[in-house]
């Protein structure tokens, strides 16, 4: 019995401290975006992205975020690896961004853009490469939840609901709601960890959005 609740203690503070963790550790080691914390709520936080450049796969047609995630993934690990028209190497940067744009049906294939961020000191001329593209994004907000383990695809919809009923009633709900109107993805997955980590591990849900009062133009995919 102590053993059990020991444990359970131990699983409680783990996720305390992964739900209050602003930053994820991952971004101590490689290069992130840049992001304004506007608010930490209650199971979300508020942030302001500055303006980012990305380099994005074409559009991945899959049932599985999972499986698209990890198509794209290669792609993009070779792209950094030198598979570029340059011939050059690229740091590894973090998160592995992967927005969905979902299918009319829960059988049919729904269409996912798999993105990484881009170094600042590759962001002037990045490499171009077959199948991918540039993205230059101004900035924009994103409501965020975040979420431990490896990401599921049974997960993922109870994430992002979780994060919907967390800000239903702020004031930033319908702004969120006007964002999506001219949005076609529902949400954008973030992955911090490397396959092959399996301790700490991060992932945020991102709904993304406008302000009224300002020009902002989406991240990876949206364009």
């Amino acid at each position: 019995m102590a053993v059990t609740t020991t444990f359970k203690l131990s699983l409680f503070f783990t996720l305390v401290s992964l739900s209050l963790s602003a930053v994820p550790p991952a971004c101590s080691r490689i290069e992130c975006p840049n992001y304004d914390l506007v608010q930490a709520g209650n199971g979300y936080e508020i942030r302001r992205y500055n303006s980012t450049v990305w380099i994005s796969s074409d559009p991945i047609q899959d049932i599985s975020l999972v499986e698209a995630t990890r198509t794209g993934f290669l792609r993009l690990f070779d792209y950094i690896q030198g598979k570029n028209n340059y011939h050059q190497k690229i740091e590894m940067t973090a998160p592995v961004h992967s927005e969905v744009f979902p299918s009319d049906g829960p059988f049919c294939k729904s269409s996912f853009v798999v993105s990484f961020y881009v170094p600042k000191k590759n962001q002037a001329n990045p490499p171009p490469a077959e199948g991918l593209h540039v993205q230059r994004c101004k900035p924009v907000y994103a409501a965020v939840r975040q979420f431990g383990g490896f990401v599921k695809d049974t997960d993922v919809g109870e994430q992002a609901a979780a994060l919907k009923e967390s800000i239903a009633g702020t004031k930033w709900s319908s702004a969120i709601d006007q964002g999506s109107d001219g949005h076609a993805s529902v949400y954008s997955v973030a992955q911090y960890n490397a396959p092959f980590e399996f301790d700490n591990r991060v992932n945020e849900i991102w709904f993304l959005f406008y302000l009224s009062d300002e020009n902002h133009s989406p991240i990876p995919g949206s364009m």
